[in-house]
């Protein structure tokens, strides 16, 4: 995979998945980063048509290195760990009752006062570089200095500007019915920061054949994002995958890291239902490995299908789904993979991971296996 940095000229207006009606003076929700529908409709316009692409994304760049969404599996600065995982002695492990057909509760090993939490919390970075991920993949642990941000680093890498919407009817000095009027938020990454996306071969092969420097556009009204190929990301990725992969076949106790969102999708009598971790990961009560999560909100998505019978080269809106948040951790006995990935999952499942959704890294849990 090739990394390529997207740097917007302009503000990005990207809209999340909540309906609005412009006539009721409504708010147009946005989502940031965008997701890999997104990037991959903006990349396919630059590509001949019905060429295939598959992406890894996406991230931020900044000073020449990737950044990365903080795991959810900390308060504060302090790791948390699924209660069978504590030791034996732990009052919480004995003291402690929970459903055992539901994921495991989250605890830290260490006592930690509220203050401490908040105080780490207004601190400590969202985004983590690549070298507080690839210590955080060997051990599990990020040092409490790695959580902090260094002064010259902002605290969200981006803003968001509210930018009013409105047609005025010809003639007149009214907002028209139809179009209404709207306001909807702009962001504006800060100076030195971009996205970043990985492309396949064939995808980069095309990229670096057409006039340089690049562009396309991204998002609504026609904004527009450079893009260039950047060399020692290529190589850094390849660190953190290589790292991840020596993880995985070891076999032992470990924390999936979800890079991105992840789509968790089942269909049974024709109705699709997502949940916030893989269904093919059964609960250690089930026989399984899987123990508990660290996670967030949902992320709506509303992605886009092409309408290949009735109107061939268009697209119609596909049905709503609901991923986990990036940086969302999963905390296993043992590694497992994702039926996505498999030969003989179906095409649609398929699909999602080419286009970035559910990247998982495997990290090591050194102090924990000891």
């Amino acid at each position: 995979m090739y990394w390529y940095s997207l740097t917007p000229l302009d503000i990005l207006l990207l809209r999340d998945a909540k309906p609005f009606t412009p006539g009721d003076r409504a708010w147009a929700g946005s989502i940031f980063p965008p997701n890999g529908h997104t990037l991959a409709g903006a990349v396919r316009s630059l590509l001949p048509q019905n060429q295939t692409i598959s992406l890894i994304g996406p991230l931020l760049y900044h000073k020449e290195t990737l950044y990365f969404p903080r795991p959810l599996g900390f308060v504060g600065k302090t790791p948390l760990l699924p209660l069978p995982w504590h030791d034996a002695t732990s009052p919480l492990r004995s003291q402690m009752l929970w459903d055992k057909t539901q994921p495991a509760p989250l605890a830290p090993l260490e006592t930690v006062s509220q203050t401490d939490i908040k105080r780490d919390e207004k601190q400590a970075r969202t985004w983590l570089p690549l070298d507080v991920m690839m210590g955080y993949l060997q051990t599990g642990a990020i040092k409490p200095e790695d959580w902090a941000r260094p002064e010259d680093e902002d605290s969200q890498p981006w803003t968001m500007e509210s930018r009013p919407h409105n047609s005025i009817e010809a003639g007149t000095r009214q907002v028209k019915e139809s179009d209404g009027y709207f306001v909807e938020n702009g962001i504006r990454l800060k100076e030195n920061w971009s996205l970043a996306i990985a492309v396949d071969p064939t995808t980069h092969q095309q990229l670096q054949s057409l006039p340089q420097p690049l562009s396309m556009r991204l998002g609504g009204e026609g904004h527009r994002v450079t893009l260039v190929h950047r060399p020692a990301l290529d190589q850094q990725w390849q660190r953190l995958q290589t790292l991840s992969d020596q993880n995985y076949q070891q076999r032992q106790k470990a924390i999936a890291y979800l890079m991105t969102p992840g789509i968790f999708e089942r269909g049974r009598d024709g109705v699709s239902t997502c949940r916030p971790y893989p269904w093919e990961w059964k609960l250690t009560h089930n026989q399984g490995s899987f123990i508990s999560m660290a996670t967030d909100r949902a992320v709506a998505i509303s992605p886009r299908i092409r309408d290949r019978q009735r109107n061939p080269g268009h697209s119609i809106p596909a049905p709503q789904v609901f991923a986990a948040p990036p940086g969302t951790v999963y905390y296993l006995n043992q590694p497992q993979g994702l039926f996505a990935d498999q030969d003989n999952a179906p095409k649609h499942l398929q699909q999602t991971r080419k286009l970035g959704y559910s990247h998982l890294l495997w990290v090591n849990l050194q102090e924990v296996n000891r």
